[in-house]
């Protein structure tokens, strides 16, 4: 059985994180619109609300969850905000998304943060892998308002 290791992402893990980041995008088609920079994800990782962590199989770098940690307005308090899991091919159906999320839920524990995250609907892996740790799932629209446009809009 291949050992996995899991650990919180440093500033020094940027180049790791932004190229997993890319192969996730260019598999949803994506790519196009991912501008941040290593030194954008240096940054982040900085950062105490936004909590990154990478699964290692066996010494390879196998995937990562993220997510911010942001305030949820209708309980009064925070959310953890899953924004992106990505485990590589080679390392799918052997546990690590599964061991990547209950990380990500010990990370949550303390405060008793709600975890959230959208979904898009043709995943269906996806969908059955979230049911199985006992997610609700709800459908929902996801609404973006870019500033190329807003802008126009508010005459700036």
């Amino acid at each position: 059985m291949p050992h996995t290791e899991i650990r919180r992402a440093v500033p020094a893990d940027a180049e790791t994180v932004l190229t997993m980041l890319q192969e996730l995008a260019g598999y949803q088609d994506q790519l196009a619109y991912v501008t941040a920079s290593v030194s954008d994800w240096q940054g982040f990782l900085s950062r105490s609300d936004v909590i990154v962590l990478i699964a290692s199989v066996d010494g390879q770098v196998a995937g990562y969850v993220s997510s911010l940690r942001r305030a949820y307005l209708w309980v009064g308090g925070d959310q953890l905000a899953l924004d992106d899991l990505n485990v590589r091919e080679q390392f799918r159906d052997a546990g690590v998304g599964r061991a990547l999320m209950l990380e990500l839920a010990r990370h949550a524990l303390p405060d008793r943060l709600p975890i959230g995250w959208g979904l898009r609907l043709e995943n269906k892996a996806g969908y059955r892998f979230y049911e199985r740790l006992g997610a609700t799932l709800t459908t929902k629209t996801t609404a973006s308002w870019s500033p190329d446009i807003y802008e126009k809009l508010v005459g700036n």
